[in-house]
């Protein structure tokens, strides 16, 4: 993730952030979200995704590369 621009490195944070809150919400039958809980995490993934636009295009594309290669590893 270092060598992407800080925009698609903090865009891959809390896309795994999002992803673990959204497994809790799927399996975990004791968690359980607010309306509130659910706007600030709406909000929080459109204040990612605005920069993450902004990134040129080949850096993103190497990242969607990236992401996809690294999931074929594991």
């Amino acid at each position: 993730m270092a060598r992407f621009p800080k925009e698609i490195e903090d865009f891959g944070n809390l896309f795994v952030e999002l992803q673990g809150d959204r497994h809790r919400a799927d399996y975990d039958i004791e968690a359980s979200f607010t309306l509130s809980d659910a706007l600030e995490v709406i909000d929080a993934a459109e204040r990612a995704i605005l920069p993450l636009r902004c990134t040129a295009i080949k850096d993103r594309r190497a990242f969607a590369v990236w992401t996809a290669m690294k999931l074929r590893r594991a």
